[in-house]
């Protein structure tokens, strides 16, 4: 029996010894020749490493007054295995978070090792969080305590100022990037640069050791506007009262140095408040100063006749017999209100706002002319204020131009422009002919307070200086009492301006519906310091641009010059004669040496 015994022993033998080899081998392997590799791998697992967020930087007005600044907060997460009662513990901090109890049990049941349960709370908030906790743990045993619940480190953006410039400055989304306005144009600059802490751990826990690694987070840089708060916060209360008083779709004001370029103010309404975006529709987010396009009607004028003058194909007191209707082609063109065949002055013109009159100036171009003017003048292109969404609006290359066409773009229709452009335009004419780049970025300071200045672009020369002065001396005629602004004179400065009432695209139909109302002008007329414009969309009722938009331009304007303490004009202008009887009148008190006015 034994006898029959010993193979089967002598192959059990065998086969162990084999195993042991192959262990044996095996444990060499791991300890001798890999033991460096299973180390590493063992040191990585227990490695962890948590993001260190960076704190955005601030965005101030050209003072430095904050109108857009992070502060600390903290995102409440939770492991859900370890929290033991999610009916009671929801019962305890729902009131805290604002939510109801239900809303919080949900976030708190499952198996999810983590899961947030708010997000951007303030570190009070959290404190109290942790303290109603508390609260309930000490009438709990030790087997049915609540625990489970962690701080994420991060930072909410907050506006101070609310809806004031929202339309500028943008918001932040959920991601935490730039969702519009400045917070998107520069994100990268505002944002900064995360950092990381890579520690040791085990168990869950970390484990201090001589191999954390910290890299600190680079905070983002803060950036400095153009804007005044003071006349930016005049600027959008007026333009908020005047949509409300007409029944407007919308309106848009700026308010420019037309030497430097720099944005003082860019009120738009309706507005919103970017400190809660998710109770803003879509519409609202964007920018109409830069991506909503309009006919601009009788302020094109300004572009039209600064081109004959600078073309020298009229001069301020050319008579031009100007009848209510005129046809051109198989159109049929004509001015706002009845009235009978003027004699008005290329002056005159622009003060009456006569379409008939700009069609009759623009005959005096070729219309590669007039294009190339309007060209210059910006139409067509990107302004390159940096804001997003900005569109170059719609303009027709001159070979595309019928005979009808021609004559619209003289007055101001048939091509479309943004309450950007617009403002550009007649800031070039204030600027003794040259148009500068609008901006709303006066410079930028790192994290170490280190103050670098924007530097400004170069102008581009649109007409002569000459051409410059004697188009404001016309446009003074239009905020006198024979003009169609009046209401936007200011006691004791000289005032320059143009209206517009323009028929307004209907995208829902494809036709002209309703009108757009503007004034666009310029203090002090002589020396002008300030240009702003004021662009109503559909009005209801009363849509002249003299009446809606010219008393806006007074009150800001006015405020505006005060607060930046500009001086009034000395020296009252010598009117330009607006028609052939004023002509008539300067010409014989010429002649007698007489000192009249006409």
């Amino acid at each position: 029996m034994i006898k029959d015994m010993r193979p089967r022993i002598r192959g059990l033998f065998l086969v162990s010894l084999i195993v042991m080899s192959i262990f044996t081998a095996r444990l060499v392997q791991v300890q001798g020749f890999q033991a460096d590799a299973y180390a590493a791998r063992a040191a990585r697992e227990l490695r962890s490493s948590a993001t260190l967020p960076a704190v955005r930087g601030d965005i101030t007005d050209v003072n430095g007054v904050v109108l857009a600044r992070s502060v600390e907060a903290v995102n409440i997460t939770v492991d859900q295995t370890l929290v033991g009662d999610p009916t009671a513990a929801a019962e305890a901090i729902a009131p805290l978070l604002g939510l109801t109890a239900p809303e919080v049990a949900l976030k708190l049941t499952g198996i999810r090792r983590f899961a947030y349960v708010a997000k951007n709370v303030t570190p009070q908030i959290w404190d109290s969080v942790k303290s109603a906790i508390l609260d309930l743990n000490k009438t709990r045993s030790i087997e049915k305590r609540v625990s489970g619940f962690y701080a994420e480190k991060t930072f909410h953006r907050e506006y101070p100022a609310g809806p004031l410039a929202a339309s500028v400055l943008g918001f932040v989304n959920a991601s935490g990037h730039g969702g519009g306005g400045i917070e998107y144009a520069l994100d990268r600059s505002l944002a900064g640069v995360d950092g990381s802490y890579i520690f040791d751990s085990g168990g869950g826990a970390a484990i201090p050791s001589a191999n954390d690694v910290l890299v600190a987070a680079k905070p983002g840089r803060t950036i400095r506007l153009t804007i005044n708060r003071d006349i930016q916060w005049v600027a959008q209360k007026e333009i908020d009262a005047q949509v409300k008083a007409s029944g407007a779709l919308s309106g848009t004001a700026i308010v420019m140095d037309p030497q430097t370029g720099a944005i003082l103010a860019l009120a738009s309404a309706p507005g919103y408040d970017p400190n809660d975006v998710s109770k803003t529709p879509i519409s609202l987010l964007g920018i109409p100063a830069v991506d909503e396009v309009y006919e601009p009607g009788s302020t094109g004028k300004v572009m039209t006749l600064s081109a004959a003058l600078e073309e020298k194909v009229v001069t301020p007191t050319t008579i031009f017999n100007v009848p209510y209707k005129l046809k051109r082609g198989d159109r049929t063109f004509h001015d706002d209100e009845k009235h009978a065949t003027w004699q008005l002055t290329t002056a005159g013109i622009l003060a009456k706002s006569s379409n008939v009159g700009a069609i009759q100036v623009g005959e005096k171009m070729s219309h590669a002319t007039l294009r190339n003017y309007l060209s210059r003048f910006g139409i067509g292109q990107l302004t390159g204020v940096g804001l997003p969404g900005e569109t170059a609006g719609l303009f027709l290359p001159v070979d595309k131009w019928s005979q009808s066409s021609a004559r619209t773009f003289a007055f101001g229709q048939g091509y479309s422009l943004t309450a950007m452009q617009a403002t550009s335009v007649f800031a070039a004419v204030a600027n003794d002919g040259v148009r500068v780049v609008p901006t709303l970025i006066a410079g930028m300071s790192d994290a170490d307070g280190h103050y670098t200045s924007s530097a400004m672009r170069p102008g581009v020369r649109v007409i002569s200086a000459e051409t410059a002065r004697t188009m404001r001396l016309m446009m003074e005629g239009v905020v006198s009492a024979g003009g169609t602004a009046p209401a936007a004179q200011i006691v004791g400065y000289r005032v320059a301006g143009k209206t517009g009432t323009a028929n307004r695209v209907d995208n829902t139909c494809s036709c002209y519906r309703g009108y757009t109302a503007s004034f666009i002008g310029f203090a002090p007329a002589d020396k002008p310091a300030l240009v702003m414009s004021v662009t109503i969309q559909d009005p209801k009722g009363i849509h002249f641009g003299g009446l809606l938009g010219a008393p806006i331009f007074k009150k800001v304007i006015s405020f505006a010059l005060k607060s930046l303490s500009i001086p009034p004009t000395g020296q009252a202008p010598t009117p330009i004669p607006l028609d052939a009887q004023q002509l008539a009148k300067v010409s014989a008190v010429t002649a007698s040496g007489s000192a009249v006015k006409p």
